[in-house]
């Protein structure tokens, strides 16, 4: 679907709903529906003990804007926001690797976890319900996932047949004015017969550089964004199996971008710009290539799905699920019309889980799961050799009920992982080790509608290959990266880590809970102490360049999140929330890059077809930083949606939002820009929704 970009008054909008929906629980209470939330692989009858949040197609709609982005402001959720066209998701302090981004249960190869301005390859204009998941189940997707697990539900793999009509479908279009977008999506199943459907769909994304307070537009922060895919599936009585095929096509600028220090490189522990005989001058800050647009991401990205489902194959197996996948990605970086680096993944994942019936009183889910990825990058800022990288893993997580006021979960994950430098000039060692990660939990339902729980947790994370390998100039983030492996020429210094070892966290989750009512709440109170935790540490800085060194050093998380509502009648309910984590070393000082603390209020008003929302939220200032961090001011954000329901069933919604209301000026302390580029400021989005 593409169309040209108009203002804001000739688009026929898109449905923005609400901010960000509250986080729902999936405790089991008679009182309340019980939610099946994806990512946890098991029947909706079981008593889940893993907090999560989940957010709609109509609140998806409602905030827009990349993964990240749209998370943010969910419970514990913030962004490290790279522009307009990346930001990966922030979950309690922990981001990519920690984070881990799903696609329908299955990982989703592409570049982010190698960089903050490498976007994530998720479509959410296309996306059904996106669910972010902690606790013991994120053991499912990787000991790894310390911060939790983001799964993004889409639907190009249809898993059900409809008996009403023989197809259904929809579509979408939105406008706003802080950047001028234009975004549209659509989608259509067909019953063709013989259990077959098919799935067709479509999106495109496109907006100018964003305005913030004091600018006039910030450049680079521009994008443009084409998904579509081709889904067929067989459904039957017991279950489906189908395929898709799906291709995203992006384009967007890199902000911050500066070839002042395309010179720099280390000293041991210290960083040297400039020329060594012109070392005493002083330094030249006027640059013509300051004066030129900032490159842009030119991304290319082919995928394969197989997704499948057999119920009650045999006597005590609920559901067997298989998902597999094959992803050709590539970007390339590219300046005044020239590719100057390329980052390329090709990656294949298989993994199969299986939903059992209770086995000495405990029901769970089983599986096993392998991978393979080789990364290359190629170019003038190849700061990483091509990486040959696989894993394999065997996991449970399994439920028993004590009685009807008890409930335990417990999970355990075992993972192997190997890393190969290929054809490395600088013959850096091949990595390989085992990971073992358990968890348990305690929920007590000591009274209706109330819920207490506690969970306890030793998880296990082994290098990423950036991490390991790196070496060199990322102009990005502005910095030069040295990885631990210990290079034949010092980078970084003498403290390069010989022996690498496992990077293990022990974690304990509180949470109190009341889930129906007319007076609604939920508190998580968490502490995560993490023993060699590999974090970029900054050793020298140069101007706004720095070299980071990838060390090893133990680290205490410790947070909380909250969140209240009160129906006040039947059309006006009132909230509050917030959240707050602090990151200390054991041996003194702050990791950098933790998000500040945030608290808010909302009001709900309900009549007829038409629904509205005010929010409002204070972010505190950032002084607890690390060395070399500077303090953010803190901002205050107003937010405003008003929803229109046209047609019975929320078939036509008319949508129209404000965000950022008070134009303050907004600085993210998550992001590597954090002192460089404001965030957005005042918004307004008009939107509509239509399905058939």
């Amino acid at each position: 679907m593409y169309f040209k970009r108009k203002p804001l008054a000739a688009i026929t909008g898109t449905l923005l709903a609400a901010i960000s929906a509250p986080a729902v629980h999936a405790q089991s209470a008679d009182s309340i529906e019980v939610i099946q939330v994806r990512a946890l692989a098991i029947d909706e009858n079981a008593r889940i003990v893993a907090p999560f949040s989940a957010i709609d197609r109509q609140a998806i709609l409602g905030k827009g804007g990349t993964l990240g982005d749209l998370l943010s402001g969910l419970p514990g959720v913030h962004s490290d926001s790279f522009g307009g066209g990346s930001s990966r998701p922030v979950v309690r302090g922990q981001t990519s690797p920690r984070v881990r981004v799903l696609s329908d249960s299955s990982t989703l190869f592409d570049a982010s976890d190698i960089s903050p301005d490498h976007a994530v390859a998720s479509d959410t204009l296309l996306a059904r319900r996106i669910e972010v998941l902690r606790g013991p189940a994120t053991l499912l997707y990787g000991g790894g996932a310390v911060g939790g697990v983001v799964n993004v539900i889409d639907g190009k793999i249809p898993t059900e047949l409809s008996a009403d009509a023989p197809y259904e479908g929809g579509f979408s279009l939105r406008g706003n004015t802080v950047a001028d977008e234009a975004a549209g999506a659509g989608w259509f199943d067909a019953n063709i017969g013989a259990g077959f459907v098919v799935h067709l769909e479509g999106s495109r994304r496109d907006t100018d550089d964003y305005e913030a307070d004091g600018w006039d537009a910030v450049a680079g922060t521009y994008s443009e964004s084409n998904n579509t895919a081709l889904g067929l599936s067989w459904i039957g009585e017991d279950g489906y199996l189908g395929v898709a095929y799906s291709y995203r096509d992006d384009n967007y600028g890199v902000p911050g971008h500066n070839h002042e220090y395309e010179g720099c490189h280390p000293h041991g522990s210290e960083l040297h710009c400039g020329s060594h005989e012109e070392e005493d001058e002083e330094h030249d800050h006027e640059h013509e290539d300051e004066l030129e647009p900032p490159p842009w991401v030119e991304l290319d990205s082919e995928r394969f799905d197989v997704r499948g489902e057999w119920r009650d194959p045999v006597a005590g197996i609920h559901r067997v699920r298989l998902r597999a996948s094959h992803t050709d990605y590539e970007h390339d970086e590219v300046e005044a019309g020239l590719a100057g680096t390329n980052f390329a993944n090709k990656s294949w994942e298989a993994r199969v889980d299986m939903d059992h019936a209770p086995v000495f009183g405990w029901h769970g889910v089983v599986g096993a799961q392998i991978a393979d990825t080789r990364f290359s990058a190629a170019g003038a800022e190849a700061f990483l050799p091509h990486v040959d990288s696989r894993t394999s893993s065997l996991f449970a997580v399994e439920h028993y009920d004590i009685s009807d006021a008890w409930h335990i979960e417990a999970g355990l994950r075992h993972e192997r992982q190997e890393h190969d430098p290929v054809n490395d000039a600088r013959n850096r060692p091949s990595f390989d080790s085992d990971s073992l990660s358990y968890s348990g939990a305690l929920i007590w339902s000591f009274a209706t509608d109330y819920t207490a729980s506690v969970t306890l947790s030793r998880a296990q994370r082994l290098p990423h290959a950036q991490e390991l390998y790196a070496r060199g100039i990322h102009l990005a983030t502005n910095t030069y990266e040295c990885g631990l492996v210990r290079h034949p020429l010092t980078c970084g210094g003498a403290e390069n880590n010989a022996d690498l070892g496992r990077e293990t966290s022990t974690n304990v989750d509180l949470a109190l809970q009341k889930h129906a009512g007319p007076f609604t709440f939920s508190v998580n109170m968490y502490r995560n102490s993490v023993d060699d935790y590999v974090y970029a540490r900054t050793l020298d800085q140069y101007e706004d360049f720095r070299l980071i060194k990838y060390t090893q050093q133990d680290v205490e998380f410790n947070g909380m999140e909250l969140q209240a509502d009160v129906q006040l009648s039947e059309a006006v309910s009132v909230g509050v929330f917030g959240d707050y984590v602090r990151a200390e070393f054991d041996a003194g000082g702050n990791l950098p890059r933790i998000s500040p603390r945030r608290a808010g209020a909302r009001a709900s008003y309900a009549v007829g077809n038409i629904t509205s929302q005010v929010e409002y939220t204070i972010v505190s200032s950032q002084d607890d930083i690390a060395a070399y961090e500077t303090v953010t001011p803190g901002y205050k954000l107003l937010n405003a949606t008003v929803n229109v329901n046209l047609l019975p069933d929320e078939r036509l919604t008319l949508t129209l939002r404000g965000s950022n209301l008070l134009d303050d000026e907004v600085w993210n302390h998550t992001s590597f820009l954090a002192d460089v580029i404001p965030m957005p400021g005042r918004n307004v989005s008009l939107g509509m929704n239509y399905s058939f």
